[in-house]
This record gives structure tokens, sequence and C-alpha cells, in this order.
């Protein structure tokens, strides 16, 4: 069959590949939608992605926070559109809201968030630590650093775990932590600020 004639060429896999869709409401941070005894909130929550948003339920107290905040693990940050300073800031964004309960879209309600985002917020700072610690025990790559630190994990996830990794650099570099040799990358070499 002439692959050009395919029907599985013309098949759509992703909405997000369709770059002639307009919106017929463009929602934007802190746009609200109300109706009969509710009001919904967009929250503009970048970091794990450049348009992630949250939707807040204004009279439950309640987030629904996407891939934002998960109830199981961290979100991925991965460059270049994800990004750790916007991620970090965000969440400080959701943890000054004081939710009372956040809805992930991926594992349980978390009931108490305070703890939870603080946690996350302690998590990132936490890897930042050992990412400097890193550097000045003279581990200046990417892979290298992840080989440190991701020791203990399945090898298989360590191409997520340098994308994280590389989105702390970025972020340290941007806050002078760190200097690098070229363009930041997986292929860069990283040293600390003097």
């Amino acid at each position: 069959m002439d692959s050009r004639r395919s029907p599985l060429k013309a098949a759509r896999l992703e909405a997000g590949d369709d770059l002639s869709f307009t919106p017929d409401v463009e929602i934007r941070d802190e746009f609200t939608i109300q109706g009969d005894g509710w009001t919904i909130e967009a929250l503009h929550t970048p970091g794990h992605t450049s348009n992630h948003m949250c939707y807040a339920l204004k009279e439950e107290n309640v987030l629904f926070s996407g891939d934002h905040i998960m109830g199981w693990s961290t979100s991925v940050v991965s460059p270049p559109d994800g990004h750790m300073g916007d991620y970090l800031a965000s969440l400080r964004r959701v943890l000054d809201r004081d939710f009372s309960r956040i809805i992930p879209t991926h594992g349980p309600v978390i009931e108490e968030p305070r703890p939870f985002v603080e946690a996350y917020i302690d998590h990132r700072l936490g890897r930042e630590a050992q990412i400097k610690a890193a550097l000045t025990a003279g581990l200046n790559t990417i892979g290298d650093i992840v080989s440190k630190l991701y020791a203990d994990i399945d090898k298989r996830l360590h191409p997520a775990a340098a994308h994280s990794v590389l989105s702390h650099l970025i972020h340290m570099r941007e806050n002078g932590t760190v200097t690098a040799t070229d363009q930041d990358g997986l292929k860069t070499q990283y040293t600390l600020a003097n």
C-alpha cells in the first residue's frame, strides 16, 4: 500500500498538533467561570509545562491541580518547556492560597495541602543542594551527577532524571549559583560560581 494514502497517516493522535485550532474563550490566569452556586478560577501554574493551569473551586477552597501537584510523586520538570524556577514559584503560589484540599489528576486527594506542598518545595531544594554537593565533589556533567544522585533507582529512569537535573542546573545558573561551559544542555559542563 502507498504510505501517502494510508488511513493511519491522516489519523490524529494528539489534539496539541492542531495548530489551526482557536478556542472560543481563551482562559488566562485568574479567569473565572461561574454557575449556580459555584465559581471556578483558573490559576496559571507554569513549571511542569509553561502553559499549565490549575483550577480552584472557590466555594470549597479546593484546587484541581492537574499535573502540577500529584498525589503520589513529584512532577517532571523538563526543559525547554518545563522550568524549575517557575515550578518553585507556582508551588509557593499554591501554598500562599492555603487550599483546604488538593485534587490531583494523578494519585489520591491531598487532604492536608500545606505540609504536602511544603514537602514538594523541600524536595526540590534538597535536590538542588545535592547537585551543589556533587559539583563541589568535582562532578560537572549531568551524566555524572545523575549516576551519583540516582544510583539507587532503575537506570531506565536516568534519562528522565537527567532532564530534572538539567532543569535544576538551568535554575541555578539563572540565580548565579553555577556557571557553564556552553549553552544549557545535557552535554554541558557545569561548575559552582565563585
